[in-house]
């Protein structure tokens, strides 16, 4: 008699832990559906913007083709660019210099 109950409750306990880990995953697996479909939801709004933002960059810098005819345009733009460059790595040289001397401020 003993061992009839001993074995009803570890059947019985066996059952109830298994429907709880069955609740458990049936839960989880709703709310990732769920999630998904918002998920899914901001994906398609995302795509949408990102058409607008394209088009629009589109519009501001639009593509052309180059035409390798005639180097003169290309050369200058590029020449404005290395002017570009210039300014830039000259810019970043002084902010550079001005944080060495703030650093050797300090350790003398």
């Amino acid at each position: 008699m003993l061992w009839f109950l001993l074995w009803t409750f570890l059947v019985l306990g066996a059952l109830a832990v298994l429907a709880w880990a069955g609740l458990t995953v049936y839960r989880s697996a709703r709310d990732l559906l769920e999630e998904l479909g918002r998920a899914s939801a901001v994906a398609g709004e995302v795509s949408a913007r990102l058409e607008e933002l394209t088009a629009a960059a589109e519009a501001l810098h639009p593509v052309r083709p180059v035409d390798l005819r005639d180097p003169a345009p290309a050369r200058a733009r590029r020449a404005e660019a290395r002017v570009l460059q210039a300014r830039r790595r000259a810019a970043r040289a002084e902010r550079h210099e001005a944080t060495y001397r703030r650093w050797r401020s300090f350790s003398r």
